[in-house]
């Protein structure tokens, strides 16, 4: 497990102090939240770009790095249009710079629905390619416009581009939208790319801020949501000192989250004890070797791919209403199965089945081949004589 925290809030931290923090504290990243504070731009300017490759190797050398780079500006001000995009295309390409892979942008409500989206999807238009061109992926959070995760999704679906992608912030998918993190992890899998996480409660109907495993946000069924899609980005503590003003020490926040997120790492070993294989972009896994024969029959091959995506889509039939993820289809396998046994089908039984492209047809395979059965498909061609 990879852990950062971001400097949001801390903005009296020097740079040496920062990484000092991180290492003691047990973490690998320092999440910058704004690029433009004093402390990066002081005596040993962090983004000078005659700097850069020396900071970049003394963060290698001390063991850290820097995951993410966070703006501040909103894609959803249309009114701001200009200033957003060149404000971003800053960012980007002092992530070039410096070898940062991602950099955070987010979408505030400025109007109506329909305005901020407009506004989103045409900022988007012009800062996208940029980024493509500099090889940087722009993380749109999980706030404001985009806090329900499936109007993210259908977003990003929109560009279906490597260069734009999720940065998933647990509070606001829970507090703002009631959203599940499996729900958050159906609608967005393997876009999410870096990770916000703070802790919270709701106290006579009032959030709070508390320290993380002291609120009620679901973090286990988060780090259990992550996992299912084998994510091995960063998750990075979000804290301002002014949420708890009875505790001011940063170290010891920082020192808190690190020890409460230990624990669920032999989640982590057990849910990736099995080794996965990246494809050839770098933006998905495989469960098997291209080109290997393997030893499994069909229903180890789908109780396999439950195991490690058991959140993930098999099926998005709209036209239908038949959307189920890998484990709600193999649940209905399995019951297909059953009936078939109840009607007297058994090993080596001839199933023939007459029907075009529908979920039924595939259902009827898995569960004909899950008993050993023999499927005879019908030709939906023939006629009656």
């Amino acid at each position: 497990m990879k852990l950062s925290f971001s400097t949001f809030g801390w903005d009296g931290f020097t740079w040496d102090k920062l990484c000092a923090t991180a290492k003691e504290c047990g973490f690998t990243g320092i999440e910058i939240h704004n690029i433009h504070e004093p402390v990066f731009s002081g005596y040993q300017n962090l983004f000078d770009p005659a700097l850069t490759n020396v900071m970049y190797r003394e963060l290698v050398e001390q063991g850290l790095c820097i995951p993410c780079l966070d703006t501040s500006c909103n894609i959803a001000d249309g009114g701001n249009f200009a200033n957003s995009c060149e404000e971003i295309e800053t960012y980007v390409n002092n992530a070039r710079n410096l070898r940062v892979p991602y950099v955070r942008i987010g979408a505030r409500p400025c109007g109506s629905d329909k305005e901020d989206r407009a506004a989103v999807m045409k900022c988007l238009k012009r800062v996208v390619p940029f980024a493509k061109k500099e090889k940087v992926t722009l993380l749109i959070e999980t706030i404001g416009v985009f806090a329900d995760s499936a109007k993210l999704s259908e977003t990003l679906n929109s560009f279906a581009c490597d260069n734009l992608a999720a940065l998933w912030d647990m509070q606001h998918t829970v507090r703002d939208c009631n959203e599940s993190p499996e729900n958050t992890v159906k609608n967005l899998g393997a876009y999410i790319k870096h990770v916000h996480l703070k802790d919270s409660a709701m106290v006579d109907g009032r959030m709070e801020y508390r320290l993380i495993g002291e609120g009620s946000l679901p973090v286990q069924d988060m780090m259990r949501a992550l996992y299912s899609i084998n994510y091995d980005g960063y998750i990075s503590m979000e804290w301002e000192a002014c949420w708890m003003s009875e505790i001011d020490n940063f170290e010891l926040i920082a020192l808190h989250f690190s020890n409460y997120m230990s624990r669920f790492g032999n989640l982590a070993r057990q849910t990736r004890a099995k080794r996965l294989y990246d494809n050839k972009r770098g933006t998905g896994k495989f469960i098997w070797q291209k080109d290997t024969l393997i030893d499994c029959t069909f229903p180890q091959v789908l109780d396999r791919l439950v195991e490690e995506f058991p959140d993930q889509y098999a099926f998005k039939y709209t036209t239908l209403d038949y959307t189920r993820t890998y484990a709600e289809f193999r649940d209905d396998v399995d019951q297909f199965a059953r009936v078939l046994i109840s009607l007297g089908v058994k090993a080596q039984s001839h199933v023939a089945i007459w029907a075009t492209n529908l979920p039924q047809w595939y259902l009827t395979f898995w569960a004909a081949t899950k008993i050993g059965a023999v499927l005879v498909t019908v030709n939906t061609a023939y006629k009656i004589h």
